[in-house]
């Protein structure tokens, strides 16, 4: 991926909850980016790694390659799921240092892993000798402070991972305050390894701000891209990409994948849970926002064919 060429690595984050298979397909469709990423599979004590590793498909974002994000606590058996997922066709296995949920973080996963550099290194560690495709690392800037943030990022070099995501928040900040660039910038300096940039990225003049004040390898991004699915685009200077068509395409790709089985009211709530984030988009659609996610729908075309009319008029509004 970081081959020496001059060309921007844009990657799109994995996303628990909301960056599930059916967005990362409907992603796919617009394109733009390099790498998509499943959201997180979780190793607990007890895994079962064969039937585990089976949750990953390489193919799901084809023709983008898709990675896989692994999170737990214990080396011997992170280490084997990433032996497992390379078997599956990874091209790359994302060590979690990031999740900020209690009930991940009191199991001594996630971001839990920035109290201890030594267990971060190890797990790391034992990931990067088991596979010989590229490792790499998602971390926040610490638990509930900075104080082990350069430790952490010696940590993970140390390891021997092939580059490092920041998201430059503690797990005590959550989302809440500015991400503080600044330690995007540090980790650049401090490191030889790529650094990719996360954080605060909504639209492609963030992207340029982030590059130009961090000097940072790439970028990942998540939220921004779920209010707009050709940020990667706009970065990239192709806003003709930006259509339309290719919106009703990413709805379309998006509720093919949904199971018979979900029931109908499931199905409404994950197409609001996108509209929610394009509805604050601008002002126009802000003020539209609440009325079209408090409305009832008899079924997921019954949504498109009340909600499509609102973004075309408002979305495609502005010029790219």
């Amino acid at each position: 991926m970081f081959n020496g060429s001059s060309c921007l690595v844009l990657l799109l984050a994995p996303m628990e909850g909301v960056g599930d298979r059916c967005f990362r397909r409907a992603m796919a469709s617009v394109g733009g980016f390099d790498q998509a990423c499943t959201e997180f599979l979780r190793v607990p004590g007890n895994a079962h790694i064969p039937s585990l590793s089976k949750h990953y498909q390489f193919d799901e974002t084809y023709p983008i390659p898709q990675a896989a994000q692994i999170m737990g606590s214990e080396p011997a058996l992170m280490a084997q799921m990433a032996q497992a997922l390379e078997a599956r066709g990874a091209p790359r296995i994302d060590l979690n240092c990031g999740c900020p949920s209690n009930t991940v973080t009191g199991k001594g996963a996630g971001s839990s892993l920035l109290k201890t550099p030594e267990r971060l290194h190890e797990i790391a560690r034992a990931m990067v000798r088991a596979v010989s495709i590229p490792v790499s690392l998602k971390m926040r800037s610490g638990f509930s402070d900075t104080s082990l943030f350069r430790e952490n990022l010696l940590a993970a070099q140390e390891s021997g991972i092939a580059f490092l995501t920041l998201h430059p928040r503690t797990k005590e900040d959550g989302y809440g305050p500015p991400a503080k660039w600044e330690l995007i910038a540090e980790a650049k300096s401090t490191l030889s390894i790529p650094i990719i940039g996360n954080g605060d990225i909504v639209t492609a003049q963030d992207a340029y701000r982030m590059l130009q004040e961090t000097r940072c390898d790439g970028l990942m991004i998540g939220r921004g891209a779920v209010t707009n699915p050709w940020i990667f685009h706009e970065i990239r200077k192709e806003p003709e990409r930006k259509t339309f068509d290719s919106l009703e395409r990413f709805y379309q790709i998006f509720i093919q994948d949904f199971s018979e089985e979900i029931p109908m009211k499931t199905r409404i709530n994950k197409l609001k849970q996108i509209a929610s984030f394009q509805f604050r988009k601008n002002e126009s659609l802000l003020a539209l926002r609440s009325s079209v996610l408090t409305a009832s729908y008899s079924s997921e075309e019954d949504f498109l064919a009340k909600t499509l009319p609102l973004l075309r008029t408002h979305y495609f509004a502005e010029s790219p």
